[in-house]
């Protein structure tokens, strides 16, 4: 099985989110699906972020807060 990892710093260092954020999220990768989605990848001390499963999370974020913004318009 092949996994598109990547560190976090270099993430961070292309991406739209900082460093900060994205350790955010793996702080609380229990509680906010970031575990369920198996986008955290720990060997040893190192914390990798799997890209794809990433991805996918960020979109499932995306699509709960429209359906929140949409059943929140209809009241």
């Amino acid at each position: 099985m092949r996994r598109n990892l990547q560190a976090v710093t270099s993430l961070a260092a292309q991406g739209p989110f900082s460093e900060g954020q994205l350790r955010w999220w793996i702080f609380m990768s229990a509680s906010n699906g970031l575990d369920a989605a198996s986008a955290v990848v720990r060997v040893g001390r190192r914390v990798y972020i799997d890209l794809d499963r990433f991805d996918d999370w960020i979109e499932q974020q995306n699509r709960h807060r429209e359906q929140g913004r949409t059943l929140g318009s209809a009241s």
